[in-house]
């Protein structure tokens, strides 16, 4: 609707350009937005304030002049405007006319689980890389947050059109890893009776003494014989094995799957850390500094440049990242997609250094930060110490509250935020647990719809009835033409949610048709003692169903028949 307006007036724009009232046929960029207050109207226009601005200076005439013009070669011959004026210094203010808003149900039962799909992403190749939680220990609830996120935007972004590839890059080389080792390697010497001191830098968690009495059931005291260095690693290998299968359960319990889990290591094994590495070094954005290797990152916005092998001949986890990422450009993606933790905003700069360095715009690389989850119990914190090893799991809160109230909580409000998650209140069934509020409208429409199928009006057989002429016309409470305003929104909602990887707007916005229907339910009777009238509310509540569906599915929650 919003782009019909918006056309009608770029038409009038240029046929009074044509009648000579205006001087100028360049129309600059104007706004077409549903003004805050009702009373001005369904949409409004700037177009005349900007034609009047000083940066047209073809064009000198006042704001009212401008829509006066335009309002005199307006043509509308759909019939979609009841009215218009012109407010203030020179707003241009439509009113949409109650029946130009009924054609949205026709487009939401044809489009059905497609309606609010767009083609703006032209089947462009977009990577989203997310989770990547390193294989030390199991998915924490900050985990879950950028995992709800991360799934969710690929969602959002395949249904705009970009064609999407989900991955979990396993950090599964390195430090942390060989510190993994050498927690379960203790924990096992402990286990068989030996006294031993750990380290506070070894991992803390319960975890490890379960993990070390899983090698020790395989390996016994063999694994003591060996060779310090040998054990450790072959714990490591064990205990990275066995953290990676629980985490791809959690995920999995937690609706989330990917296209490929891709090992870092596999990169040494390639020998494409080395190569990508000796090919800086001959194009000199790698140099030797002090005995390490540098990134010239400072070349391209970082604000110093970067060790990349340090002077004892280690790479940094910079350097395999770089590979990484040259990797994802080498398999054809016109854009990557990374989320992090906010505790890696630091890490940005380089990254997209590197990028650029290989050839590639910085416009290519995006970076999700997302932040902290406050745990809360009845409203008070929950209290949580890495340091001791014991926190709160992904599955401890999929398992208490479930995977629907986990991923709908953690996306009601924008990542950048902090998150308040109470769990007593996740697992309320009230309104005041947002993902019941929604889930519900789902199920008490099914409801409805089962109670008309016994009075005879079957919703099935309506749809088959392309003309519904009789029905819609009835559809005219204020309530009623607000719920059709509210559709008409959806598709706009999900592709700015798209353009701007923002899921909280599909959230927004199913709460918001969640309130308007409540409403709507509690004022008027869907099932009305008129069978016609009784029809068409079914065929509106049905269209608000579909949507609400739609826009849960996208959030990777589920929508229920019953609750």
């Amino acid at each position: 609707m919003k782009q019909k307006i918006k056309n009608i007036i770029l038409q009038a724009a240029a046929d009074a350009h044509k009648n000579g009232l205006l001087p100028s046929a360049i129309f600059p960029p104007a706004d077409v937005e549903a003004p805050k207050t009702e009373a001005h109207g369904d949409f409004s226009t700037n177009i005349a304030m900007v034609m009047a601005s000083v940066q047209n200076r073809l064009i000198k005439k006042p704001p009212r002049k401008i829509a006066e013009a335009i309002l005199a070669h307006l043509k509308d011959p759909d019939r979609l405007i009841a009215k218009t004026e012109i407010a203030g210094p020179g707003f241009i203010n439509f009113f949409i006319n109650i029946s130009a808003w009924h054609p949205v149900l026709n487009e939401i039962h044809e489009a059905d689980g497609r309606y609010g799909a767009s083609a703006i992403g032209n089947g462009k190749k977009i990577q989203v890389e997310f989770v990547s939680a390193n294989p030390t220990g199991p998915l924490h609830v900050g985990h879950g947050r950028g995992a709800a996120v991360g799934d969710s935007v690929a969602n959002i972004l395949s249904f705009c059109g970009y064609d999407v590839q989900r991955e979990y890059y396993i950090n599964d080389s390195g430090r942390q890893i060989n510190t993994l080792g050498r927690s379960v390697f203790l924990r096992c010497k402990e286990l068989s009776g030996q006294k031993t001191d750990f380290p506070e830098d070894c991992y803390q968690g319960d975890y490890i003494r379960d993990i070390a009495a899983k090698v020790r059931e395989q390996k016994g005291d063999a694994l003591l014989a060996q060779e310090e260095s040998q054990a450790i690693a072959h714990c490591a290998r064990l205990a990275a094995d066995d953290i990676l299968a629980g985490i791809r359960q959690d995920l999995a319990d937690f609706g989330v799957s990917f296209d490929r889990w891709y090992s870092e290591q596999s990169l040494f094994d390639a020998g494409v850390v080395t190569a990508v590495i000796e090919d800086f070094r001959k194009r000199e954005t790698i140099y030797e500094k002090d005995g390490a290797l540098w990134f010239r990152t400072s070349d391209y916005g970082d604000e110093k440049d970067r060790v990349v092998v340090r002077s004892n001949g280690q790479t940094t986890y910079f350097a395999s990242d770089i590979a990484y990422h040259q990797d994802k450009f080498r398999r054809g993606f016109d854009r990557v997609v990374d989320v992090w933790g906010a505790d890696h905003h630091g890490y940005i700069p380089r990254m997209s250094a590197s990028v650029q360095a290989s050839g590639h715009s910085k416009e290519q690389f995006h970076v999700i930060l997302v932040h902290l989850v406050n745990l809360l119990r009845a409203g008070q914190p929950v209290a949580m110490s890495t340091r001791s090893g014991e926190f709160v799991t992904l599955q401890d809160v999929v398992n208490e509250v479930g995977k629907d109230a986990a991923r709908f909580i953690f996306l009601t409000r924008h990542y950048e935020s902090p998150l308040d998650f109470d769990l007593e209140l996740a697992k309320q069934k009230s309104n005041d647990n947002p993902v019941y509020y929604v889930q519900y409208v789902h199920a008490r429409i099914s409801s409805i719809i089962a109670k008309g199928e016994e009075r005879g009006i079957r919703i099935s057989e309506m749809l088959k009835n392309s003309k519904l002429s009789e029905t819609l016309p009835l559809l005219k409470e204020a309530e009623e033409i607000q719920l059709m305003k509210t559709l008409v929104r959806y598709p706009e909602v999900v592709e700015t949610a798209g353009q701007f990887m923002e899921p909280h707007r599909i959230t927004y916005f199913l709460m918001s048709l969640a309130t308007e229907f409540h409403a709507y339910y509690n004022k008027h009777k869907v099932l009305a003692d008129d069978p016609l009238l009784s029809a068409g509310r079914l065929y509106l509540v049905l269209a608000i169903q579909k949507v609400i569906r739609n826009g849960l599915r996208l959030l990777g929650v589920s929508a229920p028949e019953k609750m």
